[in-house]
């Protein structure tokens, strides 16, 4: 067997890098559904995100003075930490058949991505307002129930809504179910045809396994729109590799280094719904 020398270790590392990288941005699913503070050049390991009351305007009269509102601002902090995971990639298994690059940057990117989701997906269980009880199956009507809810509440922009699987199958089924939905329409068909659901009523529906259900298959999913919570990213995926010679090996060490946090509680509806099939 030919020798590995350090010119090929280094493409392999090249190689690993890009995978994991461009799998961690690509399978973090909430990160994209927030609102992002890039906090890289901002000293510190905290930021403040100050939130503004609403002003009301009034009507005026001609040649009196108006009248000046007072602005009482409040604050979120939001503390960054490391999050990181490692693997060792033997001599051996670098020599070996195979596509290691590929297969441990995926490794490596999709454990970062899924403790950035989760990390999100735990702000879910701090919302006040919440639908739904325990064992009991969701419906297309509880999403129209928890947009109109963020509506009311003045809530603008673009509304997502982000459940698990299981509760995903069972949306399909409440939009597929012509005795409950019999005008369903192209929604309908669509459900039909490629099994999951994408937008409803505006809403935009994603399902994600890092739902966790508690021990009665029960699990929280979330509708919210972008200003409900953040994400403030000191340090994006980050990759670094280091010889062990005692272990014959390399450290691939990934890190990242973030913070998340709520924005504003009246922006996000938590969902408590079965989820068993």
């Amino acid at each position: 067997m030919a020798a590995t020398t350090s010119s090929t270790l280094d493409d392999l590392f090249a190689n690993i890098i890009m995978q994991a990288r461009f799998t961690a941005e690509e399978n973090s699913l909430m990160a994209g559904l927030i609102t992002r503070y890039d906090i890289g050049n901002v000293a510190g390991t905290t930021i403040q995100v100050p939130k503004y009351p609403a002003v009301t305007a009034a009507d005026l009269t001609e040649g009196t003075d108006m009248s000046s509102s007072t602005v009482s601002t409040s604050g979120v902090t939001v503390t960054v930490g490391e999050v990181g995971a490692q693997v060792l990639l033997t001599d051996i298994a670098a020599m070996g058949a195979g596509n290691p690059a590929q297969e441990l940057g995926t490794v490596l990117g999709n454990s970062i991505a899924t403790k950035m989701d989760k990390d999100i997906i735990a702000l879910f269980d701090g919302f006040s307002t919440s639908l739904g009880a325990a064992g009991q199956e969701i419906t297309v009507a509880d999403l129209f129930k928890a947009a109109a809810t963020l509506r009311n509440a003045k809530a603008t922009g673009p509304v997502y809504a982000v459940v698990h699987p299981f509760h995903a199958y069972q949306l399909s089924a409440n939009l597929t179910n012509t005795f409950a939905n019999p005008n369903g329409g192209d929604l309908q068909n669509e459900a039909m045809r490629n099994g999951f659901v994408g937008s409803i009523g505006g809403i935009e529906v994603y399902q994600s396994a890092n739902i966790t259900p508690d021990g009665s298959d029960d699990a929280k999913g979330c509708v919210f729109t972008r200003e409900a919570m953040c994400i403030a990213m000191k340090r994006d995926f980050n990759l670094e590799t280091e010889r062990d010679a005692s272990n014959r090996a390399f450290e691939l060490n990934a890190t990242a280094v973030y913070g998340v946090g709520e924005l504003d509680d009246s922006f996000g509806v938590e969902m408590l719904f079965d989820a068993a099939l």
